[in-house]
């Protein structure tokens, strides 16, 4: 929602300064999806403010729910036409987290990834960020299939369409967003976000949030792979990003998760094992760095690189040969696959 906006437009009607706030409990705490809706506002105020503006910066063109109740996926029409997907993820009964994209599409273009082959179409503000939130706030307190759970969103996770450190003014200003107790709420340490290696803009995120959480997509410990499979790696290459997470545990002292998608027969052999931790002992502060082990998951968009998930026998000889070298890992649970809302698979149809 446009605040700013809407700010104005209370002015400009002549409106006690008390009425933001109303608009805004009843928006962010409350879930309510549409001005028509807030009964605290006079009839004549409620039709006024759906002439002139919306709740959401988006339209919802579709909801894909998975079977289980676990995971949805939704597709989002921007203002001019672009489409991006966010996803709603229930990890643990009780437990729900928001996976909302930065850009839509993606300039990074990671071979292992549906999003990164659309391309980049542009960045997103604060608000079309944020309000794939809200959207998630209001689906939860109105559909009927969760009103069984917990309807309370837990976190969120910049994991969706785009580099968020490519995008980061408006990144920046969303965690804030997110963060305002009159507003959404979070906590800091309910926000994660995930980068492909963007040295810069992960020491700017210790500086300006170090209490929001980093996930590293690392998914190869070889200069010579990750620049094949990953084309960030020739601006910011593992030197380069040893640098900026030695910097960043300075800063913050905090754990980093470090991501790793299993490839069948590229990465994942006890060489590619030994790299990783050789990689991860040269960074240091072992024990504020955490490996989670990814499936890969195809998609139509990926298919032409002929790629095929490791193994389960071959991602547990991998976890094992890392934790012989203590090395702390876990096989993450693949969750939104069913709805094409897992790791990787985002991609506008």
């Amino acid at each position: 929602m446009d605040l700013q906006k809407l700010e104005q437009f209370l002015k400009d009607n002549n409106q006690p300064k008390f009425r933001l706030e109303q608009i805004k409990k009843a928006v962010y705490q409350d879930g309510i999806s549409a001005f028509s809706e807030i009964t605290t506002l006079s009839k004549d105020l409620r039709e006024a403010l759906e002439k002139e503006m919306k709740v959401l910066s988006f339209e919802v063109k579709k909801v894909l729910p998975s079977n289980d109740g676990n995971s949805a996926e939704s597709l989002l029409e921007l203002s001019d036409g672009k489409l991006i997907e966010s996803v709603l993820i229930s990890p643990k009964p009780g437990l729900w987290s928001v996976c909302v994209s930065c850009q839509a599409g993606c300039p990074v273009g990671c071979r292992f990834c549906a999003t990164g082959k659309m391309g980049f179409k542009r960045n997103l503000t604060a608000e079309e960020i944020a309000d794939q939130v809200l959207f998630w706030r209001q689906y939860l307190q109105k559909n009927l299939k969760f009103k069984i759970s917990n309807l309370k969103l837990t976190n969120v996770v910049y994991m969706g369409m785009g580099e968020p450190f490519l995008n980061w003014e408006q990144v920046s200003e969303s965690i804030k967003i997110l963060t305002d107790k009159k507003l959404f709420g979070f906590g800091s340490r309910s926000l994660s976000v995930s980068t492909a290696g963007i040295a810069e803009g992960i020491e700017k995120m210790a500086k300006e949030f170090p209490q929001v959480n980093l996930a590293v997509s690392l998914h190869f410990a070889d200069d010579e792979k990750r620049g094949q499979y990953m084309p960030i790696n020739k601006k910011d290459n593992l030197e380069s990003l040893k640098k900026a997470l030695q910097k960043y545990f300075e800063i913050t002292k905090r754990k980093v998760f470090l991501e790793y998608i299993m490839l069948d027969k590229i990465n994942d052999s006890a060489e590619d094992a030994k790299k990783l931790a050789d990689y991860i002992y040269s960074i240091g502060k072992l024990q504020l760095l955490h490996v989670n082990l990814i499936r890969f998951n195809a998609t139509p968009e990926t298919s032409i690189e002929n790629l095929k998930p490791s193994s389960k026998n071959q991602t547990q000889f991998f976890k094992k040969e890392l934790e012989n070298r203590h090395i702390s890992i876990t096989i993450r649970k693949s969750l939104g696959e069913e709805v094409q809302g897992a790791c990787g698979q985002l991609a506008t149809h």
